[in-house]
């Protein structure tokens, strides 16, 4: 696996987010199957120049620097069957992209659609509380964008 910081600002990020916590054994456990899939993962028998890991006991995160070897629709296929059965073996779901995750201090929480407007209405969140913005693209907008307040998220559209 490449090194992350030898990454150009303009890699694409994939994020997918789990429902529940991974404890810190079986979150280790999956970090090391992502740094496995990441460097066996090809696009047309060319390696990628790729990167990943598990942030948080809660996001899979893939990086991939196009500049040598594009990720394909093929690729993508590999990353999504990849996910997938880390859904099947834990038990989480990956794709409910109306899983809202925040912050309190250091923990990460996720809350549904409805359960995420129900905090915000009860004063558990606010304006000001960090949320996470898995539609970034970019290594750039991830390192920017991807935790940011409430306010200034596609989020506030929901509360």
């Amino acid at each position: 696996m490449i090194d992350y910081n030898s990454l150009p600002s303009s890699t694409r990020v994939w994020v997918y987010q789990s429902n529940i916590p991974f404890d810190n054994t079986a979150a280790a456990a999956l970090s090391k199957q992502i740094q496995d899939f990441v460097v066996q993962w090809t696009s047309h028998n060319n390696a990628l120049r790729a990167w990943g890991d598990f942030l948080h006991n809660r996001f899979i995160v893939l990086f991939v620097d196009e500049s040598q070897a594009g990720a394909s629709g093929c690729s993508i296929d590999k990353s999504v069957a990849f996910v997938k059965a880390v859904e099947q073996a834990s038990g989480a779901d990956f794709f409910d992209r109306f899983n809202f995750a925040y912050k309190e201090g250091d923990r990460v929480f996720a809350a549904s659609r409805d359960e995420f407007e129900a905090l915000y209405k009860n004063g558990k969140i606010n304006d000001n509380t960090i949320v996470f913005n898995n539609l970034v693209q970019t290594k750039a907008e991830f390192e920017g964008k991807w935790q940011l307040p409430l306010e200034s998220s596609w989020h506030k559209n929901f509360v």
